[in-house]
């Protein structure tokens, strides 16, 4: 399966994520993640973060974002491209 992003890792151990403004919206699925992560948004408009269980919230630029390790989660589409931060945290 091709991922719906393209990475670019950092000399500080986050990595860059961008997700595409073209990309199909049925391409961004539920998904958990295996480690706590901290995301903050570098740019992107009219994106959002869905939590398991809760309404989607549009991201907003600078914002810290925790998305705990096993937790549903996903990205509905906005209009540019998203560019995101993460950090990964523990096992």
């Amino acid at each position: 399966m091709v991922e719906p992003y393209v990475d670019r890792f950092e000399e500080d151990g986050s990595r860059i994520r961008t997700f595409s403004s073209d990309i199909d919206s049925d391409e961004l699925i539920w998904h958990r993640d295996k480690k706590d992560r901290e995301i903050t948004i570098l740019s992107g408009v009219g994106w959002k973060l869905q939590m398991e269980d809760k309404l989607p919230k549009e991201l907003e630029l600078g914002k810290l974002y925790d998305i705990p390790k096993e937790e549903y989660h996903r990205i509905i589409k906005g209009k540019d491209n998203l560019v995101i931060r993460i950090w990964e945290n523990g096992e």
